[in-house]
């Protein structure tokens, strides 16, 4: 699948280097710090074909990574087909507006189908309002809040 200034592919194994620097400016747009060992957690999760987890970059046209995404399927007790959650959504600043973040979402949308999901959701921090004008355009608002309670360890 292309996006309109290059190609999207999934993450193979000689890509953590081009991958670190994107997920570091995901996290740091949304001001969060994570210990490098969830990182590394989450790098080898991404590579293990046996994880429900996934993962892909966007190029631009010069083969510059410029946007990554991951998602994983998990049941539902609302369908007998898994869910896909698109986890993770991030685009190089100087790139927003060109359709990577859709392309990204078509992306992860021909992967949930073509395994058998019934939906693709996701989350985004009610802040995020450039993002909120993409994901109004191409899905269903619906209205549910998220709550949480951390696990102290």
């Amino acid at each position: 699948m292309s996006s309109t200034n290059g190609a999207i592919r999934p993450l193979g194994t000689d890509d953590e280097a081009i991958w670190r620097p994107l997920w570091q400016a995901y996290l740091t747009f949304y001001e969060a710090e994570l210990p490098e060992a969830v990182t590394q957690t989450t790098w080898a999760r991404l590579m293990d074909p046996a994880e429900p987890v996934r993962g892909a970059l966007a190029f631009d046209t010069d083969g510059r990574a410029v946007g990554l995404v991951h998602w994983l399927f998990h049941r539902s007790t609302w369908a007998e087909g898994d869910y896909c959650y698109l986890n993770d959504l991030f685009v190089d600043g100087d790139q927003r507006g060109k359709g990577v973040g859709r392309a990204l979402i078509d992306h992860v949308h021909a992967d949930a189908a073509a395994q058998g999901a019934v939906k693709v959701y996701w989350l985004t921090h009610e802040t995020n309002t450039t993002a909120q004008r993409l994901y109004n355009a191409v899905a269903e608002r619906t209205g549910f809040i998220q709550y949480r309670k951390l696990i102290n360890r």
